[in-house]
């Protein structure tokens, strides 16, 4: 054997990578990142009504639930140590129209849900999204007007949902309409109205992705859309545009940053993350969540190997949460493994 055969030898078993993945106890005592309970937001569909639980056939375990149904999983995700959840409504056909006018009713679905979980559940934080779609005969997040999205006059109905929202009880006002100027003109709305103290967790980057497609069935909007979002949602090349898109929403005041979809950009989790400083969220849509149960449905993953890793990855890329339909999921698990 060569000297030069010596040294080589002598380097790598200095280097060995491997010395701290001999044992499960190492593995953890070096384990860089850690998913908790204390990262979870779930989102819930609501439905008008009482005692209904309505599954939703492109999302495996996932159902609309009527107000009193999401105040009994309001006090599921209590029990869960599970921090906040995020509502998302599907009202009646009949009262969707061009412009969205019923997300301006202080007791449309939405504001009901947050009142009535308020009530029942005070220690749980509810965070609302003021985006017209749910609420549009057209799909849209905002108002239709000559075969345009305009923009100023939805940025001035969204002002107006969101002291709605906060009236009736909501803690963060979550904005995925991605209208320029919107966080700027939010913040002075709910100051202006007395909620100093209500957040904002800025959509910051939301792209014209193809995951949200079993949302749309959730909330009934897929067959109502007419064209699609591209003329103001986020190009899925363009990353540079996504952290400027954040930049603007950090100087007009947001309190935290959202990203989504989730899994295919967690470089732009990071790079917004490294770039703000600000807490980072991302939303693991629907898309994301009913491939990982069709899988696992077919056998083709390990289902729950897959939602922890995947989840995992967020935290590794800086995420500070994740808004999660596997949340109530992974809470159970997490509490069984102490």
């Amino acid at each position: 054997m060569t000297d030069r055969t010596h040294l080589v030898d002598a380097v790598t078993g200095h280097r060995r990578m491997r010395r701290l993945r001999k044992a499960d106890w190492q593995r953890r005592m070096v384990q860089e990142n850690r998913l908790t309970v204390d990262d979870l937001i779930w989102p819930i569909f609501v439905v008008p009504g009482a005692d209904i639980m309505e599954p939703i056939a492109a999302m495996p375990g996932v159902c609309r639930m009527s107000v009193d149904k999401a105040v009994e999983a309001a006090r599921e995700a209590s029990d869960l140590g599970i921090p906040a959840l995020a509502t998302f409504p599907n009202i009646e056909l009949s009262l969707r129209d061009e412009t969205g006018s019923q997300i301006l009713a202080s007791n449309n679905l939405i504001n009901q849900t947050t009142a009535a979980i308020k009530k029942a559940v005070p220690n749980i934080g509810i965070i609302t999204d003021v985006a017209l779609d749910p609420f549009t005969s057209h799909g849209h997040d905002g108002i239709l007007r000559d075969g345009e999205i305009v923009n100023d006059e939805t940025v001035d109905q969204l002002v107006k949902a969101a002291i709605a929202q906060a009236d009736a009880g909501s803690d963060i006002i979550a904005p995925s309409d991605m209208m320029d100027g919107r966080i700027g003109a939010i913040r002075r709305g709910l100051d202006a109205a007395g909620h100093q103290d209500v957040g904002i967790m800025s959509y910051a980057t939301k792209f014209a992705s193809c995951h949200y497609g079993p949302y749309r069935e959730a909330i009934s909007t897929s067959g109502l859309l007419k064209g699609d979002k591209k003329t103001y949602y986020i190009d899925p090349a363009n990353g540079t545009e996504a952290v400027r898109d954040a930049a603007l929403d950090v100087e007009e005041g947001a309190d935290m940053l959202m990203v989504k979809p989730g899994l295919p950009y967690l470089d732009i989790c990071w790079r917004i993350k490294e770039a703000f400083g600000l807490p980072v969220f991302a939303y693991q849509v629907s898309g994301e969540y009913s491939q990982i149960k069709a899988a696992a449905a077919n056998g083709w993953i390990d289902g729950e190997r897959a939602m922890l890793e995947t989840l995992l990855c967020f935290k590794r890329a800086g995420c500070d949460g994740i808004l999660t339909y596997f949340a109530p999921e992974v809470a159970r698990l997490l509490a069984k493994r102490g």
